[in-house]
């Protein structure tokens, strides 16, 4: 193994005797990193209707994030309606029951306030940062559209067309459009609600129509089906009061029952590749299936230690060897989930590798390079020091996300979502730290190429296809 300076006398013994200690050396070597550990205080209750409630006070600055998020995504939409659930947040901003179109926007902005939505694969979720004097008029607003958006034939059509004018921007006219987050999926999986265009057809967009936003409402925006965090300078038994005063009649309705998208994982590699006619130069993104990070955290978590240890910082495995050494890429990234949110997905998901190239890079002599530093750490295991770098740096990465109270709403409110359980986001700093480099060496060994889907840039040229 590498990294031991100082080795045991029984080591020196015979070679038997050095594969036990090696054994017992790298099944007790975790990151041994202090780091500090957070202790947000955390309320929950659940209203008459099945609105889940948490509440973090935080009373440092008065400021507020409120988040309400909905367990429905890109997952959940039907087939014939491909980028329905982002085209249904569009909706939710066209005004509500008793507030007209563009309101939301002026009572936010006029409180001081930002405010956003965005829709993942598992969830679609709606935040706004303001004074934590506005408060009750956040509640209100939220309320309000969770009784019911305003789906009119003139919203609709208004909003598809934004939604078209969106998926040319960010995936038709610009370079990498949809690499490798919409690429990459139908390579990897077979059924809909997994391999499936989540931004959607122009087909499916257009064809979709009033009665089909009103049944998706009813079905998937429940109030059983949503969780609503409030996070900052709250006082949490006036906070309760309004939230039961703005949301407790609410219609009741329970949350749909999710289906199982798993699906076998792959025995032989896959492969494809297309041409960007607008890329400067070819990339090459590989995916592996990991373990459930729902019902199998403790198994799921060595991978999203092991994407950082490849890649993260100037010191990785991975960017040493292909872009400092090899110069075979140009730059190299890893993480977990499709849309990079290694805390807020669910099953099936993957640990993912991309990188870009230079020009008339060898996109097999990257995938061999990668294939051979993994087998390294299944073989050889870590380096001094190496494991407590990448955990220290992924720790801070954590805490500062949840520094602000905006990133702090939205993280409890999924992970109680998924999980039931808002203060894992105190826990997982440590839960990382307890990752040992045995459980490293396992999940490296997993990444064979036979289980690998790889997705491959082209460099087009002006007149090409795409």
């Amino acid at each position: 193994m590498n990294g031991h300076a100082v080795q045991p006398e029984a080591v020196r013994q015979s070679t038997a005797a050095r594969e036990r200690v090696k054994v017992a050396l790298v099944s007790s070597r975790s990151a041994a990193v202090d780091i500090p550990a957070t202790n947000y205080p955390i309320e929950r209750f659940t209203l008459p209707n099945g609105l889940r409630v948490v509440l973090a006070p935080d009373r440092s600055a008065p400021v507020i994030g409120v988040a309400v998020v909905y367990d429905v995504g890109i997952r959940s939409e039907p087939e014939g309606r491909t980028g329905f659930a982002h085209l249904f947040e569009h909706l939710m901003f066209q005004g509500s029951r008793n507030l007209e179109k563009l309101a939301h926007f002026r009572y936010v902005q006029g409180a001081g306030g930002t405010f956003n939505g965005s829709t993942h694969l598992d969830y679609t979720d709606y935040f706004e940062t303001l004074p934590a004097n506005a408060l009750e008029r956040t509640l209100f607003l939220e309320a309000d559209r969770m009784r019911g958006p305003r789906l009119t034939e003139e919203n609709l059509r208004n909003q598809v067309d934004v939604v078209k004018e969106e998926i040319r921007v960010n995936v038709l006219n610009r370079p990498y459009g949809g690499f490798p987050w919409l690429k990459l999926p139908p390579v990897m999986f077979d059924t809909f609600p997994n391999a499936h265009d989540g931004y959607g057809s122009f087909v499916d967009l257009e064809s979709a129509t009033v009665a089909d936003a009103q049944s998706f409402f009813e079905r998937y925006y429940a109030a059983g089906n949503a969780v609503l965090t409030v996070s900052g300078d709250i006082d949490t038994a006036r906070a309760a009061r309004l939230i039961e005063q703005h949301f407790g009649d609410v219609p009741a309705g329970a949350a749909p029952q999710r289906p199982d998208f798993d699906e076998p994982d792959l025995t032989e590699e896959r492969r494809s590749a297309y041409v960007d006619r607008l890329a400067p130069l070819p990339a090459v993104a590989s995916a592996w299936r990991v373990p459930n990070p729902i019902e199998q955290f403790s198994a799921y978590l060595p991978y999203v230690v092991l994407a950082e240890v490849l890649t993260d910082g100037d010191a990785s495995r991975l960017v040493q060897r292909l872009v400092m050494r090899d110069r075979t890429a140009t730059s190299i990234g890893g993480y977990l989930g499709f849309m990079g949110e290694p805390f807020e997905t669910r099953d099936p998901t993957a640990l993912l590798l991309q990188a870009h190239l230079p020009p008339g890079g060898d996109v097999d002599k990257v995938l061999r390079t990668i294939d051979e530093e993994t087998e390294r750490i299944a073989t050889d295991g870590l380096a001094d020091g190496e494991l407590a770098r990448t955990v220290a740096r992924m720790g801070t990465h954590l805490l500062r996300d949840t520094d602000a109270v905006l990133g702090r709403a939205l993280r409890m409110a999924v992970l109680e979502q998924q999980r039931s359980d808002p203060r894992l986001i105190n826990e997982l700093p440590r839960l990382l730290s307890q990752v040992t480099e045995e459980q490293i060496v396992a999940a490296a060994g997993q990444l064979r190429p036979q289980r690998r889907a790889t997705v491959e840039v082209q460099v087009g040229n002006p007149g090409g296809a795409q």
